[in-house]
């Protein structure tokens, strides 16, 4: 995995709900090593870290950097990442980097990727990318990537939900 990698893994944490394994397992999809093995340990383990990742982009979001800063460095020390080289899992190497110890618990490496992740994206693209979902019924929060600074929406179908209920309303308005 790369930075970038991590960073997908720590918002895909934040958003999650979290109320079961499946919903752990949801979150970490494009990660089939941590999903297939994660249990309920693993949720009960990962919730606070959620809940600090979702404190620390509450704090991007406002422009808050003390509160930023407190908030990852307290995900770093509990979860702190231990990179370690990794030649890949296949007879041509693949090199990339491990942020805990491959034979921990899924909880373990995830929550350490995601601190290590959620920094790093912080320190590549400072506070002002990163916003909180414009659609009324929706927590998610996102980094925004866009040229031109204009996202308002963690995803394409809360911006069509949004817009289609705008839309909607003027058309019944005339």
């Amino acid at each position: 995995m790369d930075n970038a990698d991590y960073l997908d893994v720590a918002l895909r944490l934040t958003n999650a709900t979290l109320d079961d394994v499946a919903d752990l397992r949801a979150a970490l999809h494009d990660e089939p090593w941590w999903s297939s093995r994660a249990g309920e340990d693993d949720l009960v383990a990962l919730r606070p870290v959620a809940e600090g990742l979702r404190r620390t982009l509450a704090c991007a979001v406002a422009g808050d950097n003390d509160g930023v800063l407190a908030e990852i460095n307290k995900l770093l020390a509990a979860n702190p990442p231990g990179p370690r080289l990794s030649a890949g899992h296949s007879a041509e190497p693949n090199w990339h980097i491990h942020m805990a110890d491959p034979d921990a618990s899924p909880a373990t490496e995830v929550a350490a990727a995601a601190a290590w992740g959620i920094a790093h994206g912080v320190v590549h693209h400072g506070l002002s990318r990163w916003g909180h979902c414009g659609a009324a019924d929706c927590d998610n929060y996102y980094l925004d990537t866009s040229t031109n600074r204009a996202k308002r929406f963690c995803s394409p179908r809360c911006a069509n939900r949004v817009h289609v209920a705008a839309f909607r309303s003027r058309r019944k308005a005339d």
